[in-house]
């Protein structure tokens, strides 16, 4: 008998999930990413969700400006159930033009990538206006080919990796001009329960460069069992929970603890799958590390 899959069900009355980033969220901040300028030293925190990322596999580039950080990573493919690996990418920064980029932190772990941005006045005669931006790296046409709106990544990686001595900078001025004015508020953070981020529709995930742009993915095997990858970011290994119900249906909890200066931890959660009678729970395969945990389920 085929194990059966069970589709994320939004958690509202109103067809609505509680974060549109990820439908087994149930609490905690809501979005990709996350950003707050610290009060003490005004040094940027930025919590970037990139489940199934390996701590090896991370790249920092400083473009030459130093007001654009770069962040890549790979999350390979676990298991030939996999679809396929998982390449990302984004990008944060300053936006002001009287400071520069002067010292970064990453600490890696989960599947959550966490920066600690510092930085220095350079020029002191423009207005102080400092304040930092976030961006994500397009991935749909025609915007594919760029790092971050009008440069060409090409141009980036050719001056960290092989050093070549050019201005890059003169190709367009400031790297993240582009954000300046989304934030005419002045907020020193992002709202960690953004209502805009909740709603019927989960979003892929935009700094997905090559792979699954999906927070979970089901595959019915050959043999009537079931494969399964949930995302869920910063929750640790030992933290994931997987129980049977008295119906057959099999449950995931996962529970991610506030690192750093996460504004608070998160809990996902949600039925995954529907056994047969009398199933032998000790048969499934459970593999959890990085943030994602994987299900084989074999068939009945």
């Amino acid at each position: 008998m085929s194990i059966m899959n069970i589709l994320p069900v939004p958690q509202s009355h109103d067809g609505s999930f509680y974060a549109t980033n990820n439908p087994y969220q149930l609490n905690g901040p809501r979005g990709f990413s996350e950003f707050r300028m610290m009060e003490e030293n005004e040094d940027l925190f930025v919590r970037l969700d990139f489940p199934g990322i390996t701590k090896e596999s991370i790249k920092i580039l400083v473009e030459p400006l130093k007001k654009a950080v770069f962040v890549f990573g790979d999350a390979p493919k676990e298991l030939n159930h996999d679809s396929s690996h998982r390449k990302y990418g984004t990008a944060t920064g300053l936006v002001c033009d009287c400071c520069e980029l002067s010292n970064i932190q990453c600490f890696v772990g989960d599947g959550v990538v966490r920066l600690i941005l510092s930085k220095k006045k350079i020029n002191l005669h423009v207005p102080s206006s400092c304040y930092f931006g976030g961006a994500i790296v397009p991935i749909t046409p025609p915007h594919f080919a760029h790092i971050i709106y009008g440069y060409n990544p090409q141009v980036y990686l050719t001056f960290f990796l092989v050093c070549v001595d050019s201005p890059v900078a003169a190709a367009g001025g400031h790297p993240l001009a582009h954000l300046r004015g989304q934030n005419l508020e002045g907020r020193r953070a992002t709202d960690p329960l953004d209502p805009t981020l909740t709603g019927r529709v989960i979003q892929p995930h935009p700094s997905v460069l090559e792979g699954p742009t999906s927070a979970y993915e089901f595959k019915q095997l050959q043999n009537g069992g079931l494969f399964l990858r949930i995302d869920m970011p910063g929750v640790p290994h030992d933290n994931f929970t997987v129980s049977i119900e008295g119906d057959g249906t099999v449950t995931v909890i996962g529970r991610a603890p506030p690192v750093l200066f996460d504004s608070s931890g998160r809990e996902y959660g949600g039925k995954v799958a529907i056994l047969p009678r009398n199933y032998d729970s000790r048969r499934i395969k459970t593999i959890a590390k990085h943030g994602v945990i994987r299900l084989i389920i074999p068939a009945y």
